[in-house]
């Protein structure tokens, strides 16, 4: 149960023990308490290193300061579920997390519907902020320029591809398709080779089982290849569907449409994410995945939730380009998760304090490699514990310079749900490329309003 905090002798031992640390900002009063922290369980695709993140970071902050301890609170829910559970949950003081999981595509929605605390006054005194890096603190900033939360790490998206399959298809290894048409071919390559029999030749999430998954790993890895995004920063605006659209939409109804994706049925489970991971590429019966970055090691790594010593023998990643190779020839999206202080806490400056202890250097750089995250922290970005960790994260890393990150403005997340509808309806064959673009448009107008849309480039 949370208690108040009153002023006692106890606060100046405190305030102490945290400069002296450099850890931590002094808390403000000490008479014992617990800090509740909410977030999405591993079993049902939350990140697997959370809960040894926890153990760590909850028996620091105990001995830190005495009496006071953690509560995780671990929602067992698919992505959008957790989302929902942790509206309801946040939206009454009575059951409010003091520290929650947050997806920083949320921040700005959440923000205004009250269920986040600013926390500038505690991130302005903590030595530990000057090692994120600009683009970590800016993540965690809502549109009123206040901070809200802090980064855990970054991610990228690319093709996962199990080499064997692609060679038995007379594809060459390494792979590293120009073009959406050399993603293509290879996948019709993979289901024509009487070799590779019973192998999924491609995997790109649609529908709404995935979620998030969908728009972010799926839809958005090819629309940002084009020359259509979401959103245009430079006029502020909310691009409508054009010409991006519909070669993006026009993909999805290729693969599912000429059987080189999974069935409808199996994508559309609200479990497709572990599914893949833990089941289909390591038992073989899929070549390739348009996937983040956490698969080798959240999912593979020795403290992962499947692990796979040899995953690397296997499996290769590389860079998803653009439609015909134009730009910079490569495309990937981030995004990120934060921990935040709920606008509800007893104590928020005691929340902040286990946030602070939780994402130190060491929390941090465990937390990387066995969750599969790039690191924020610079000090981390440049161990080399993590340098040499995983087998994978050099060349994830290196995506990075061509990432490109969703509009973290209030209407996103509703975008990002007829997203996972209209892919859906190509996925099912229930709506042609044009009318689900037909129908996202007219939601954006009604969504947003025709002032804050504009044409998509031809």
């Amino acid at each position: 149960m949370r208690r108040r905090i009153v002023m006692s002798g106890l606060a100046m031992v405190a305030t102490t023990a945290g400069l002296l640390t450099g850890m931590v900002p002094a808390v403000s009063a000490s008479s014992g308490g617990v800090i509740t922290f909410a977030y999405e369980d591993p079993s049902t695709g939350g990140n697997p290193a959370m809960p040894a993140l926890i153990a760590a970071a909850g028996a620091q902050f105990s001995k830190e300061y005495p009496g006071w301890s953690v509560k995780a609170d671990d929602i067992k829910a698919t992505e959008n579920a957790y989302y929902i559970k942790m509206d309801l949950q946040s939206s009454n003081p009575s059951t409010a997390p003091d520290v929650l999981y947050e997806d920083t595509f949320l921040v700005n929605s959440d923000v205004a519907a009250g269920y986040l605390a600013p926390i500038d006054q505690y991130v302005s005194k903590w030595s530990g902020w000057s090692e994120f890096s600009s683009a970590a603190q800016a993540a965690a900033k809502g549109v009123d320029g206040h901070v809200y939360g802090v980064s855990m790490g970054t991610d990228t998206r690319g093709l996962w591809y199990n080499k064997s399959d692609l060679q038995k298809a007379g594809i060459a290894v390494p792979w590293h398709p120009k073009t959406w048409t050399a993603v293509l071919k290879a996948a019709e390559a993979i289901k024509a080779s009487k070799a590779d029999a019973g192998v999924t030749p491609l995997n790109v999430y649609a529908g709404v089982g995935a979620g998030e998954g969908t728009s972010m790993q799926g839809f958005e890895m090819l629309l940002y290849g084009t020359n259509n995004p979401l959103y245009d920063s430079a006029t502020n605006k909310w691009e409508d569907a054009g010409a991006g659209w519909l070669s993006t939409l026009n993909f999805y109804k290729t693969i599912y449409s000429q059987g080189l994706a999974l069935s409808p049925q199996t994508e559309l489970a609200p479990t497709i994410g572990t599914t893949i991971a833990g089941q289909l590429l390591p038992q073989n019966k899929l070549a390739i995945d348009l996937d983040g970055s956490w698969m080798s090691s959240a999912y593979w790594g020795p403290k992962g939730l499947y692990p796979w010593a040899n995953w690397s023998k296997v499996i290769a990643v590389t860079g998803m380009p653009t439609e015909n190779g134009q730009g910079g020839g490569l495309i990937s999206m981030s995004g990120g998760w934060l921990l935040s202080v709920g606008s509800h806490a007893a104590n928020k400056q005691m929340a902040f304090n286990f946030i602070a202890i939780a994402l130190d250097k060491e929390n941090s750089l465990n937390f990387d490699i066995n969750g599969g995250q790039i690191p924020v922290r610079k000090d981390v970005a440049t161990n080399p514990a993590y340098l040499n960790a995983n087998a994978a994260f050099g060349v994830m890393s290196s995506f990075v310079p061509f990432t490109h990150f969703r509009p973290a403005y209030s209407s996103y997340p509703k975008l990002s749900n007829e997203i996972q509808l209209v892919t859906g309806q190509v996925m099912t064959g229930q709506a042609t490329p044009a009318q689900a673009e037909a129908t996202y448009n007219k939601y954006l107008s009604g969504l947003v309003g025709s002032k804050d849309t504009e044409s998509a480039p031809m």
